[in-house]
């Protein structure tokens, strides 16, 4: 359920690569629940729909948000656990 990258993230709609569900849970291993949470508050790439029951994630963005997470080097609680 992708496409050939063409130039790079961000490029448009030609070209995108899209991951699906199963995809993004072996790159982001957070539940679905987490990841809808996320999604919601603006912190983590919005899903869209590409047919009636199947959405999927850019995964230019998603590549973007762990290197952003990994950038920021911010320790995060347990699971849990509320600061």
């Amino acid at each position: 359920m992708s496409t050939a990258e063409t130039n790079g993230p961000h490029q448009g709609v030609p070209g995108r690569v899209v991951i699906n569900r199963k995809q993004l849970r072996s790159k982001v291993p957070l539940c679905e629940r987490t990841i809808l949470e996320l999604e919601r508050r603006g912190k983590f790439p919005k899903r869209f729909s590409v047919a009636s029951r199947v959405v999927v994630w850019d995964l230019s963005e998603v590549d973007d948000w762990i290197a952003d997470q990994k950038a920021a080097g911010i320790q995060q609680p347990a699971p849990g656990i509320k600061r």
